[in-house]
């Protein structure tokens, strides 16, 4: 058996060329499918991914107890003034505690491609900023002056809006703020927000409080007892996270959209692509009519017919999954987009085509061929001879 098999799936590749036309529909098909759903899920990945970076294991954050994200929080000075003396928290070379109170809030910036405006994140965060968050650099310009209404934007932000560049002005909510400096984050979502004085964003838009404090741990396994006593302290209602956790968790809504969008654009594409699929190959069937009856003829058994057109479908279908494959590799791998995430502001993030997305690109490849294949090959398989050399 396996030598009619081989024999069968030989024969089919030596004719595919005079079956090129038919066969490319298989092909371009499955890889506009494949470029599609990579593509698309590729969005998702770089989304979560770059949320999924936006924190360490010994760096928590703290909101007011039930809120689910900074721009719903409120945080007391007071509560500040509590907090910093936790067990738990990292001490600077003065014994002060290394924690950030920050104040979030949404301004409208326009967008270099579209020149409309767009939501993007202006935090305001305190003197502890480069202790707390130690992998914020300054890659151009200067950090801003304490009291001054001065801004430093994320990298990612000064790549998708205007009027970031170090020392434009920009007029943010009737207030003017000078662009001091660019800065990087380790390709985090901290990269798409605007960064300034805390209390000096909070006078601009007259708020007294603060939306969340953002502290660095001694260590990671200091959080449960952190944890422990600001929950059990009767004088505060909040609720502490690790940071990596809440962006997490920031991220789950937008991801799960994006590849439920994603596949159900892919699930509609793969069904016109497997029509085409099984179009195609009853086309080389009956093409190769005379072909399967003479080998049948010959003594070659039903089976092998079968698996041989099943084969020579998946291979065209595999052709075009690497095809489509590389194709979302080649244009969206690395490319920048921005999207709003869970707080209504933009986020700036890269496609990443990761290779589990590649390989699950190829299974749909596959999965599409089998089933387009399979029904031409019963029928080729079920062909009765005598009516096929009639025929031929």
């Amino acid at each position: 058996m396996l030598k009619q098999l081989i024999a069968v799936i030989s024969m089919s590749l030596q004719t595919l060329p005079q079956r090129l036309g038919a066969s490319s529909v298989i092909v371009i098909g499955i890889a506009g499918v494949v470029a599609v759903l990579v593509s698309v899920l590729a969005m998702g990945a770089g989304f979560k991914h770059t949320l999924a970076d936006s924190g360490r294991a010994d760096r928590v954050i703290i909101l007011r107890g039930g809120s689910d994200a900074e721009l719903s929080s409120s945080v007391t000075r007071t509560d500040i003034a509590t907090i910093s003396n936790a067990p738990g928290l990292a001490k600077d070379a003065d014994g002060k505690a290394l924690l950030s109170n920050e104040l979030v809030t949404v301004v409208n910036v326009p967008k270099f491609d579209t020149g409309t405006d767009a939501n993007v994140t202006m935090r305001g965060v305190g003197l502890k900023l480069t202790e707390v968050r130690p992998e914020l650099k300054i890659v151009s310009g200067r950090m801003f002056r304490p009291a001054v209404r001065e801004l430093i934007a994320g990298i990612g932000a000064a790549k998708q809006f205007r009027g970031l560049t170090v020392g434009s002005v920009l007029r943010l909510r009737s207030v003017d703020w000078t662009v001091t400096g660019i800065f990087s984050s380790n390709g985090d979502v901290h990269e798409s927000e605007l960064m300034a004085d805390v209390d000096t964003v909070g006078s601009s838009i007259e708020r007294t409080g603060y939306s969340s404090a953002v502290g660095l741990l001694s260590s990671a396994t200091a959080f449960t007892a952190f944890k422990d006593s600001l929950t059990s302290d009767p004088t505060l209602t909040v609720d502490v996270q690790r940071e990596q956790e809440y962006y997490a968790k920031q991220s789950e809504g937008l991801t799960k959209t994006i590849n439920i969008v994603g596949t159900t654009v892919a699930v509609i594409m793969a069904i016109g692509a497997m029509f085409g699929a099984l179009n195609t190959m009853y086309s080389a069937v009956a093409a190769r009519g005379l072909e399967i009856a003479t080998l049948r003829a010959i003594g070659f058994g039903a089976f092998p017919v079968l698996l041989g057109v099943m084969i020579e479908s998946l291979l065209l279908s595999l052709l075009g999954g690497a095809i489509g494959a590389s194709l979302a590799w080649l244009f969206f791998n690395g490319h920048t987009v921005s999207t709003l995430g869970a707080a209504f502001a933009q986020v700036v993030f890269q496609l990443t085509v990761t290779r589990s997305l590649l390989i699950t690109g190829i299974v749909w490849a596959c999965i599409i061929g089998l089933l387009g294949g399979f029904f031409p090959a019963l029928r080729a398989a079920r062909l009765p001879v005598a009516e096929a050399l009639r025929a031929g």
